[in-house]
């Protein structure tokens, strides 16, 4: 079910590459402005006082990470058509938003012979994480250990589709932490687009030239309280992925001592299906010592019961915590989850930079020094 809103912009909130937040007053007078956001891809800059078209569905749900309104369309300007070009592979399909865009691995691409007969990443290590949150973390750990590495996001479909919607994705990438970004399946906007996790995977390292991947969903990932119902499952597909394709999966474990649902205290019951139930070649399983003495006993209790009981081979590596939380407080952008801070809920963060330090341990490039 679609809301639908009308309004004017009113002014101009903040930017960042691909997407210009606005404040937007609605036609029902009574309602404060509201905050929509403009894909300039798709529909261009609105500027001030012009009448737009919302939809306004997630924002009057009160949802969290999607709880804002977005600009479908300027009522009386039409966006510039793109150049026309090659790319002939559509995302967000059959959908009045669709998009026709080149990828990687399609005939037109100049990649499309390095990626014709590829299927082997050589080794090179796929950090799995369930929430987009994790991305900063796990890449601020990879940077402790390796400061120079080449990474690359693959961005699967599970939250958000348009990778303009992540600021933190900017942001690392305006700093340098992030060489790239692929957006595959239905999420599309990245550096490079790709058809499935698989190809994305295969464009990190022939394309991309990349040390490590980073898979996750985009921003806003889906859950209904029930085992398999959130879009968090997909970490299994990704290592699945990564293990076909001769890549080292190390599996990020959804930690938290904050959050008040007893189903996500210590390791959050997502990691502990997505790992024990769904997922079925080996990955390493990279811990670390947490503050909370407690919480620390918890997560190794529960990782005991995770690997004795889990389907596939799960390797548990110990990571040191020494230099974590300095490393975590380099982060380019904020480090956020579920509404909580590193202050307030520093264990996943932790748990995700520890994935990045065994990621670059790994790697050819940490050990040669390579630039």
């Amino acid at each position: 079910m679609m809301q639908w809103r009308a309004g004017t912009v009113v002014e101009q909130v903040r930017r960042w590459p691909g997407a210009v937040e606005y404040s937007v007053a609605l036609d029902e007078a009574a309602d404060p402005p509201v905050r929509a956001l403009a894909y300039t891809a798709m529909v261009g800059e609105p500027a001030v006082g012009e009448r737009v078209l919302l939809n306004a569905s997630a924002l009057l749900r009160g949802l969290g990470t999607g709880g804002l309104a977005f600009v479908v369309a300027r009522t009386d300007h039409l966006p510039a058509d793109p150049e026309t070009g090659p790319g002939h592979i559509v995302k967000a399909r059959y959908t009045p938003m669709q998009q026709m865009l080149l990828a990687v691995d399609e005939q037109d691409s100049p990649h499309h012979a390095d990626l014709a007969d590829a299927d082997d990443l050589a080794g090179m290590p796929v950090v799995v994480a369930d929430l987009h949150s994790a991305l900063p973390a796990v890449l601020a750990g990879i940077r402790s250990t390796h400061p120079h590495a080449r990474v690359a996001y693959v961005m699967t479909d599970g939250g958000a589709l348009p990778a303009a919607f992540s600021r933190a994705v900017a942001g690392l990438a305006d700093a340098g932490w992030l060489a790239s970004t692929i957006t595959v399946g239905q999420a599309f906007g990245g550096d490079h687009e790709a058809v499935t996790t698989h190809t994305g995977l295969l464009a990190a390292r022939f394309v991309v030239g990349a040390d490590v991947a980073v898979v996750t969903q985009g921003p806003g990932n889906v859950g209904t309280g029930t085992r398999w119902g959130y879009s968090g499952v997909g970490c299994a597909d990704a290592l699945h992925a990564a293990e076909v394709l001769g890549g080292h999966g190390i599996a990020s474990l959804r930690v938290s001592g904050a959050d008040l649902r007893e189903r996500h205290r210590g390791i959050s019951h997502h990691s502990r299906t997505a790992y024990g139930r769904a997922l079925l070649t080996a990955a390493d399983v990279p811990v670390t010592t947490l503050p909370d003495a407690e919480l620390d006993a918890l997560v190794r209790e529960q990782l005991r019961t995770l690997v004795d009981t889990a389907r596939a081979r799960l390797s548990v590596v110990e990571v040191p915590a020494d230099g974590l939380l300095e490393a975590l407080h380099t982060s380019p952008v904020a480090l956020r989850t579920m509404g909580r801070g590193l202050d307030s809920d520093p264990a996943p963060f932790l748990a995700a930079a520890a994935a990045g330090v065994h990621a670059a341990a790994l790697t050819d490039s940490a050990v040669s020094g390579r630039p």
